[in-house]
C-alpha cells in the first residue's frame, strides 16, 4: 500500500490521517477502474475462446490453438484476483484511517467495540465511569485485532499497574506514539475482532492432551487409507472390484469405530483456531519491530526461540486447520471415512499441538501487551495535547491541573484544577442540576483509571500517588432482584469500605450519595462514611444537592473544604460555565428548568 511520508507533521494527526486518505482513496479509484477492466477482459478472452473452439470444430488439428487463449485469460485471472486482494486490503487502511477521523471529529461513540463482556457490576468503578459499552472510554481506546488484545486493554483499565509497570509502558507509548505505518498495518491484519482468535480455548487446546495420541491407531489409519487408494487402482486398473469393496468394508468398520474420537478432536482444533493468520500477522510484526522501548523489547524476547519462528509456527497449524475445515465439503464426506483424511489432519494438528502448545499462552500474553500498548499510543498520537501523568510514592495524592473528562469533545470541554492530598481530603460538591457535578467527578476517576493503565490523561499536568478508584454514581435499583436503590448504594459503599482496608488509599467519587432516604439520616449517614474512609487514608469527592451536606467540612478539622458549580440567568435562558469555585452554591435552577420545558404550566379551569 506504500510506505507513510513521515516528514508530514507529526503533532497535527487531522492533517496526516486527511492526507493519508486522499493518497489511499485515488490509488484505490485507479485499481477499482483496473480491476474493472480485468473482469471485462476476463469476458472477452472466454467469448473469444468459445467462439475459436466452435470454429475449430471444422479444423480439429488446429484446436491446439485453443491454449492461447486458455492460458491468456488463467493470467487475466491471477492478475485479477490479486488487483481484487489489493483492494480489500486497501480499503481496511482506508477503514482505519477514517476511524481515526472519525475520533478526532467525536463521531466514534457507536462505531467500535464496546466490551460488554468485560462489565461486572460488583466492579468499583467500571458501570460508573463508562469504561465499557457505547461511547465508552473502551470502545474510544481499543484499536485491537486479536481477542488476546482485547482482554489485555480491558484488564489494564481494571486493575491498577504499579508505578514501575506505568512508567514501563510510558516508555513503549512513547516509541510507538509516531508510528503510523505500524498501526495501519496492525489494523489492516483483521477484518474484524469479533470473529477473531479466541485466546482462551487456544491456550486451552495447546495445554490438553492428545485425543488420538496412540501410535497403534495412527499406524493403523494409515495403512487403511493408503490401502483403500491401492485397491482403487487395483479395481480400476485389473478389475479387482472384490479387493476394492473388501478394502471400504474394512475401512467403513474402523471409521465407525474411530470416527467419535477424531470428530472431538477435530470440533476442538477448529473451536479453538479462528482466524490464525491475524495472531500469526501480529507475531510477525512484533517479531520484526526495532524497538527503543525496553518493555518492547522484552515482549521481543519472550517471543524468539532457537528452533523456530512463532509466526511460521502459526501460519502451519493454520495451513493444518484450513486441511481439516475441508472434510465439511460434500464431496469429501464419503471420502473422509475411507481415506481418513480428517484422522490424518487430526495427526497433524495434535503433533503441532504436542511441540509448540505450551507455548501458546506466552504467544497469545505477548501479543495482547503489544497490541494493547499500541492502542493507547495511537491514543497518545490523536491527543497531543494529553500528557503522561507523574507518579509519586508518597499518598495519597491526586493533583492536576487543567483537566476535562476525555469523553468530551476537546473543542467544547472546560478545564478544572483539583487537589486532594496533604491536609485536603474530601471536596463537597454542591451545585444546581446540569451545573457539571457528575462530569466533574467522573473526570476525576476516569483520568485516575487512564493514569493507572499507562496512558496519557486528558490535562494539562497530573501528579499522583497509587490509588484505589471506588465510586458511587449510576447505582440502580434491581426490580427483578427486589433491590431497591437505597439497598443497592449502600452495597456498592461497602465496597468501598472494604477497599480502604487494602494496602493502597483510596479515591473514592460518590454522587447524590443516600439519596434514597430523608435528610437527616443522609446528613448523618454521609458523615459516618466519609469521616471513616478518610480515617482509613482515602481521599475523595461527594456531590450533592442537599445544601445540609456542606455542614461536613466544619467537623473536618480543616480536612476537607466546600466547592461548587453555579448558573446565571441571562435573558431568560440558564448560562453554566462549568468552573469549580471555592464555597458552598447559592443559586438553584430546578423550577427555571422546569419551566423552560413546560412543567405545570398548564391551567385548569375551575
Amino acid at each position: 500500500m506504500g510506505a507513510i511520508d513521515t516528514t508530514k507533521d507529526l503533532n497535527d494527526p487531522a492533517a496526516m490521517y486527511s492526507a493519508r486518505l486522499r493518497e489511499l482513496r485515488a490509488v484505490q479509484a485507479s485499481d477499482k477502474n483496473l480491476e474493472r477492466n480485468l473482469g471485462y477482459a476476463k469476458v472477452a478472452v472466454a467469448f473469444a475462446t468459445i467462439l475459436s473452439a466452435l470454429l475449430l470444430l471444422y479444423y480439429i488439428k488446429l484446436f491446439w490453438l485453443l491454449l492461447i487463449p486458455a492460458v491468456l485469460f488463467v493470467y487475466l485471472s491471477i492478475l485479477h484476483e490479486k488487483r481484487l486482494q489489493q483492494i480489500r486490503l486497501r480499503q481496511r487502511a482506508i477503514e482505519f484511517y477514517e476511524r481515526g477521523e472519525a475520533r478526532l471529529e467525536d463521531r466514534w461513540a457507536g462505531t467500535g467495540e464496546r466490551g460488554d463482556r468485560f462489565l461486572d457490576a460488583a466492579h468499583p468503578y467500571a458501570r460508573d465511569l463508562d469504561i465499557f459499552g457505547s461511547g465508552s472510554l473502551f470502545e474510544l481506546l481499543c484499536t485491537a485485532r486479536t481477542r488476546a488484545g482485547e482482554e489485555t486493554l480491558a484488564a489494564w483499565l481494571l486493575v491498577a499497574a504499579p508505578a514501575e509497570e506505568i512508567l514501563a509502558r510510558h516508555g513503549a507509548i512513547r516509541d510507538l506514539n509516531t508510528r503510523i505505518q505500524l498501526h495501519e498495518e496492525l489494523f489492516c491484519l483483521g477484518e474484524t475482532i469479533r470473529a477473531g482468535v479466541h485466546p482462551k480455548e487456544l491456550s486451552k487446546w495447546g495445554a490438553r492432551r492428545p485425543i488420538l495420541k496412540s501410535i497403534a491407531i495412527r499406524i493403523t489409519t494409515s495403512v487403511l487409507g493408503a490401502l483403500w487408494i491401492a485397491g482403487m487402482v487395483a479395481w480400476a486398473v485389473w478389475g479387482l472390484g472384490s479387493v476394492g469393496l473388501a478394502i471400504s468394508a474394512l475401512n467403513l468398520a474402523w471409521a465407525h469405530r474411530l470416527h467419535s474420537r477424531w470428530d472431538e478432536s477435530a470440533e476442538a482444533i477448529e473451536k479453538a483456531t479462528k482466524d490464525l493468520d491475524v495472531l500469526a500477522g501480529v507475531l510477525k510484526l512484533i517479531d520484526g519491530g526495532q524497538f527503543a522501548a525496553e518493555k518492547l523489547q522484552n515482549i521481543q524476547a519472550r517471543l524468539k526461540h532457537d528452533r523456530f519462528v512463532p509466526s511460521e509456527a502459526i501460519r502451519k497449524l493454520d495451513r493444518i486447520v484450513g486441511y481439516l475445515e475441508s472434510r465439511r465439503n460434500p464431496a469429501m464426506r464419503l471420502l473422509d471415512v475411507l481415506t481418513f483424511w480428517s484422522a490424518q489432519c487430526v495427526f497433524l494438528a495434535e503433533g503441532w499441538q504436542q511441540e509448540f502448545g505450551p507455548h501458546i499462552r506466552e504467544w497469545l500474553d505477548a501479543v495482547g501487551e503489544f497490541e494493547a500498548l499500541t492502542a493507547l499510543a495511537g491514543y497518545a498520537f490523536e491527543h497531543p495535547g494529553d500528557v503522561l501523568p507523574q507518579f509519586v510514592e508518597k499518598g495519597p495524592l491526586f493533583e492536576t491541573e487543567g483537566m476535562t473528562h476525555p469523553l468530551l469533545p476537546s473543542k467544547k470541554a472546560v478545564r478544572n484544577d483539583v487537589k486532594l492530598g496533604d491536609d485536603l481530603r474530601l471536596i463537597v460538591l454542591s451545585g444546581p442540576n446540569m451545573a457539571g457535578k457528575s462530569t466533574f467527578i467522573r473526570s476525576v476517576g476516569v483520568n485516575a483509571v487512564l493514569a493507572q493503565c499507562g496512558a496519557p490523561v486528558r490535562a494539562n499536568a497530573l501528579k499522583m500517588s497509587s490509588l484505589s478508584v471506588a465510586a458511587s454514581i449510576c447505582v440502580l435499583d434491581s426490580l427483578s432482584g427486589g433491590t431497591s436503590r437505597f439497598y443497592a448504594e449502600i452495597r456498592r459503599l461497602k465496597i468501598t469500605e472494604d477497599l480502604s482496608n487494602g494496602p493502597i488509599p483510596v479515591l473514592f467519587l460518590m454522587d447524590e450519595l443516600l439519596s434514597g432516604t430523608n435528610s437527616h439520616d443522609r446528613l448523618e449517614g454521609t458523615k459516618l462514611i466519609v469521616k471513616s474512609l478518610i480515617d482509613r487514608g482515602a481521599v475523595g469527592v461527594v456531590s450533592t444537592h442537599d445544601l445540609a451536606l456542606a455542614e461536613i467540612p466544619a467537623t473536618m478539622d480543616g480536612r476537607a473544604e466546600n466547592c461548587h458549580f453555579e448558573d446565571r440567568l441571562e435573558e431568560g435562558k440558564l448560562i453554566f460555565d462549568y468552573k469549580l469555585k471555592p464555597g458552598v452554591v447559592k443559586t438553584s435552577n430546578a423550577l427555571e428548568l422546569m419551566r423552560s420545558i413546560g412543567l405545570g404550566a398548564m391551567k385548569t379551569d375551575r
